[in-house]
């Protein structure tokens, strides 16, 4: 059979590139109309970062380089570039033989690798590369990131959602050093406190969220207080996996690349730009489990998929989010917290 005849479902593989099955439902017709125009402008991309990259100051700090890495980094120079805009580079030509010494240590320490060893089973039960069965197998490369990033980072140890995101640092990296110092500038430098034993970060991070909702989308903002729906129950895996496993992967790794360059506040946008987007059919709730519903749906779909204008929405629909605003808002919220504790 001429492949071009056949059905989409077909033509693309059941396989992503990074190990992903596709789900139950998959829109292969949709994906194949998407992808064959991203294609076209992944290798636009691929030429023009080619040619910045032969340059010794190619990923410097400036409005060229923001730009590029809005509009997407090439798999091809993903790994290098997070871990010079990170700080990760950086870290590692510093330390070096550091990571070798840590994994040695936390080896010995029965607790954290107990902790690790839990959850490596549950960490992308839909990725061929984490089975056992695969060759080589990723869960010894993930158990040794989590147990040398837990022996590093004795205040947070390991904690649940660090395994997904070890998990895609692995997969872009595929070096287990350069995904423990990712890690490091992720949990360390880039999300405020999100890890710690009392995650009072992500706490706090969600609490804004909702500040923000009530700022840019009141009526949205209006129907949570009226069904006294808690943000934590909408929003807190958004935030603590950073959207791994609730949207597409190629929309995930273009919300990654702004992440490590621009901070935190990325993750704001992504969230504010799915609810707005989606405000219309979010007000159609009409209870407290219709308004948790309405909230995994808009994770879904069309929107999503199309990661090139999704990405360019998420800098247009929230309006403006300035860090002083952010720094704010986080200050009032921490406030709050430490009174109701």
């Amino acid at each position: 059979m001429d492949m071009n005849s056949a059905p989409a479902k077909d033509r693309i593989p059941r396989v992503d590139a990074y190990g992903f099955e596709r789900p139950e439902g998959f829109d292969y017709v949709f994906y194949e109309d998407f992808y064959s125009r991203y294609l076209t402008i992944l290798t636009r991309r691929a030429m023009k970062w080619s040619k910045m990259m032969q340059k010794s100051t190619a990923v410097e700090k400036n409005m060229k380089v923001k730009r590029y890495i809005r509009k997407g980094i090439p798999n091809e120079h993903r790994s290098t570039v997070w871990m010079i805009v990170s700080g990760a580079q950086g870290q590692m030509e510093l330390n070096p033989g550091y990571y070798h010494s840590v994994l040695l240590e936390g080896k010995k320490n029965a607790k954290l690798v107990d902790a690790v060893v839990t959850d490596l089973n549950r960490t992308f039960p839909d990725n061929v590369k984490f089975r056992k069965s695969a060759s080589p197998c990723l869960q010894q490369t993930l158990h040794n990131v989590l147990v040398a990033y837990g022996q590093h980072n004795k205040t947070v140890g390991y904690c649940q959602g660090m395994n997904f995101i070890t998990g895609i640092l692995i997969l872009v990296t595929k070096d287990e050093e350069k995904a423990f110092w990712l890690l490091d500038a992720l949990i360390g430098r880039i999300l405020p406190d999100y890890y710690s034993p009392a995650m009072m970060g992500l706490k706090i991070d969600q609490e804004v969220l909702g500040d923000l909702v009530k700022i840019k989308i009141p009526a949205v903002a209006a129907l949570i207080d009226q069904h006294e729906v808690m943000w934590t129950l909408l929003v807190s895996r958004w935030f603590i996996c950073l959207f791994i496993d609730i949207l597409p992967i190629e929309t995930v790794l273009r919300i990654w690349d702004c992440l490590f360059y621009e901070g935190s506040k990325i993750l704001f946008r992504v969230a504010l730009t799915l609810i707005k987007h989606h405000q219309a059919y979010i007000l159609e709730a009409k209870n407290f489990p219709d308004v948790c519903d309405k909230f995994k749906d808009i994770t879904k779909g069309k929107l999503v998929t199309e990661c090139h204008l999704f990405m360019q929405k998420i800098f247009t629909e929230p309006g403006s989010l300035s860090r002083s605003t952010i720094s704010k808002l986080r200050e009032q919220c921490h406030a709050q917290l430490l009174t109701q504790e």
